[in-house]
């Protein structure tokens, strides 16, 4: 492992105490957010705003006692790089994720409206990244979107967890517990987009989450109240709706072998969500570049329960993977819309890797290969497949909402921790009152994560 250290020394001193500092940082957040960006944002600016006047203060830079002055490392490679500093009470890391598609379409076999679809090349995500520590008890994290139309706030967050790590407190934007699939970082999922059933996660969301761990790290659960934006925020709008929701997972490793990675991973997830607007559902043929094949249009509804199932089997370099998704709409003056879908998939590293799995949060997490291009071989080879089904269609809803069916083949290239190639062919069936037939679409993507 090679680092590369500054050199340490006493802070330059600090005229002032904290509560000062803190409080005349909060006063420039204020000033200079603008009214659209809305009271929450305000108040978890202010929050960060406090951490950081806490941790200038001369008495967090000081070493305990006895112990000898610490070289916080600026930047380390261990088969890949990792932007870091560290102290004895203080860490704070860089990091982000930039993600580059070419795409290819063929919808020659699709008859109707809309049916065209356009090859087209585009930057799908541009997320650099803060995240740090304090007293390895309180964490944080900011990261924006940079991307697409607009900058939005992706995560931004405040973490405090108890003293044995097995509960934790998360208050700010970020993601809601809901899905496997969803929860797992899109730097990490198999294929380069998510299925058809995701349309159904409620995504990131304002709020506060009390989450935990039993069992030795065998078990895992997570409940939070939270609130979905729609309109002029900083924050991406909600998905299926403005909302406020109560939202739980609950995930189980049945078996997991003590030598190996090998496992069996189970969860449902639950959410009932209070709409303060119409209800949407809609979904693209897992291709970003291609537009929405499947749309529910803004429907009235009172609330939305929605409801997720899980499970995963990993045996040494194989994995499956499957997932069913619903959600049931109450809707005053119609009949209850029931919407649903589901997928499965398989993946096989012909290098011999596993997919690595987090315990304490019950997600498949980043891949580290074995043999890392190109300072020690050829990095990880992953073949995949994967068939998913999504039907939006519902008594009272328009002609746009259709049924979906999709099935990707995928090849990844991991050539070190940080840097990924991806390819993935995607055959995809349209049912539809207006719009049907059958439409080939491929995508490359070169990935940057740290």
């Amino acid at each position: 492992m090679i680092a590369v250290s500054s050199v340490s020394g006493k802070p330059m001193a600090v005229q002032r105490g904290r509560e000062s500092l803190a409080t005349e940082i909060c006063v420039i957040v204020s000033q200079r957010l603008p009214d659209s960006q809305g009271l929450t944002l305000r108040l978890l600016c202010a929050g960060l705003a406090i951490l950081v006047g806490w941790v200038v203060h001369p008495t967090w830079a000081e070493e305990p006692p006895g112990r000898a002055s610490s070289r916080p490392a600026a930047f380390s490679w261990d088969d890949g790089l990792r932007p870091e500093w560290r102290s004895e009470r203080f860490s704070l890391r860089f990091g982000g994720k930039a993600m580059g598609d070419v795409g290819w379409a063929d919808a020659s076999g699709v008859e109707g409206p809309g049916a065209a679809l356009e090859d087209r090349s585009e930057s799908r995500r541009l997320r650099p990244f803060v995240s740090g520590s304090v007293a390895d008890r309180l964490d944080f994290k900011l990261e924006g979107e940079f991307a697409g139309p607009g900058t939005r706030w992706m995560d931004l967050y405040l973490r405090l967890r108890d003293p044995r790590d097995t509960l934790s407190l998360t208050a700010g934007h970020f993601k809601e517990p809901f899905g496997l699939e969803q929860l797992t970082s899109s730097a990490d999922t198999t294929f380069l987009e998510r299925a058809l059933p995701d349309a159904f996660t409620p995504g990131r969301s304002v709020g506060a989450m009390v989450h935990g761990e039993w069992l030795d790290r065998r078990a895992t659960w997570s409940l939070g109240l939270f609130r979905s934006l729609n309109g002029e925020t900083c924050f991406p709008d909600g998905r299926g709706g403005e909302a406020s929701a109560v939202t739980g997972r609950a995930t189980w490793l049945a078996w997991r072998s003590e030598e190996t990675n090998d496992l069996v991973h189970l969860g449902a997830s639950y959410s009932f969500r209070s709409l303060r607007d119409d209800a949407r559902y809609r979904q693209r043929p897992e291709v970003q570049f291609a537009g929405y094949v499947t749309d529910t249009g803004r429907f009235a509804a009172d609330a939305t329960h929605l409801l997720g199932t899980e499970a995963a089997w990993v045996r040494g370099p194989l994995s499956l993977q499957g997932e069913y998704l619903a959600a049931c709409a109450d809707r005053p003056e119609d009949t209850n819309a029931f919407l649903h879908g589901f997928y499965v998939q398989g993946s096989y590293f012909l290098t011999g890797e596993s997919r690595p799995y987090d315990g304490k949060t019950g997600v498949f997490t980043g891949l580290k290969p074995r043999r890392p291009f190109p300072t020690k071989g050829v990095g990880a080879w992953e073949i995949a497949t994967r068939y998913s089904f999504l039907d939006l269609g519902a008594s009272g809803l328009p002609e746009t909402a259709r049924q979906v069916q999709d099935f990707t083949v995928g090849l990844n290239w991991y050539l070190n921790p940080n840097l990924r190639l991806g390819w993935n062919y995607v055959r995809s069936w349209i049912d539809g009152a207006d719009l049907s037939g059958a439409a080939d679409l491929f995508v490359f993507r070169v990935q940057l994560a740290f």
